[in-house]
């Protein structure tokens, strides 16, 4: 089945950028210098969409037409959200903003279960970055159940400038990690922005040092940690718990 999201050749992807389709991602041909391509460079810087160099035997495996001229763009099957969004669904409801961060997230169906589940636990948004993490594909869309059409997703560029900017507004940052307090000690009440990294590999380093609590999910089992949309539902429904006490 021929795939929506995707789209090949040189002139196909500068019309797809001109035209105003958010461009998720970029693979192209590594070492290609042409002046097409170098045009679709140029798109790409101005809508910051990021580029991953890839050998041609790896762009002829994703190609769906055989035509892919070195190039192929990934398309948002969804529009991504403003910052102020966020903010105006949390005064909208008159609730202290409760936002979630993800640090990585590049599996689509865990990233589709993160937005069902904030959806569910009243979270006003989701955050994830613009590199090495996933977008807004069919798939996530799917997996979302639906939650993808009220639960705005915004992508930023930088993580840890967003957190500093948010910082400025009055929000504290809880991530997840196993060597945490233990999350029903912590106090997750007021303006509030839950953290999760990456599957694998958790929250990098320079994300963790923005955090102002680190939260562990109690564990009675035989292996060491939980999927990524899993952990965040526990703590989002701890966040939940205490603000309805």
């Amino acid at each position: 089945m021929k795939n929506e999201n995707r789209i090949e050749g040189r002139n196909a992807v500068i019309e797809a950028f001109r035209s105003g389709k958010t461009i998720d991602r970029l693979y192209m041909l590594d070492g290609s210098r042409e002046g097409a391509m170098q045009t679709v460079r140029k798109e790409a810087a101005k809508q910051g969409t990021p580029i991953k160099y890839v050998n041609r035997q790896r762009l002829d495996q994703m190609s769906e037409t055989g035509r892919h001229q070195g190039v192929i763009a990934e398309v948002a099957a969804y529009s991504y959200g403003e910052m102020e969004d966020l903010f105006a669904k949390a005064k909208e409801k008159g609730e202290d903003p409760f936002f979630v961060l993800l640090d990585g997230i590049e599996d689509p169906h865990n990233l589709g279960a993160i937005i069902r589940t904030a959806n569910m636990a009243g979270a006003h948004g989701v955050i994830i970055p613009k590199d090495r993490a996933v977008g807004l594909t069919a798939t996530v869309a799917k997996a979302s159940a639906g939650a993808i059409n009220y639960t705005p997703v915004v992508k930023v560029t930088n993580l840890v400038r967003t957190m500093e900017k948010l910082a400025e507004q009055g929000l504290w940052f809880v991530c997840a990690d196993m060597d945490g307090t233990n999350l029903t000690e912590l106090n997750l009440k007021g303006p509030i922005c839950l953290v999760i990294g990456a599957e694998g590999s958790g929250v990098s380093r320079l994300v963790k040092e923005k955090c102002d609590m680190v939260a562990s999910i109690p564990q009675k089992g035989d292996i060491d940690s939980l999927n990524a949309s899993v952990a965040m539902g526990v703590l989002a429904y701890e966040i939940v718990r205490q603000r309805s006490l």
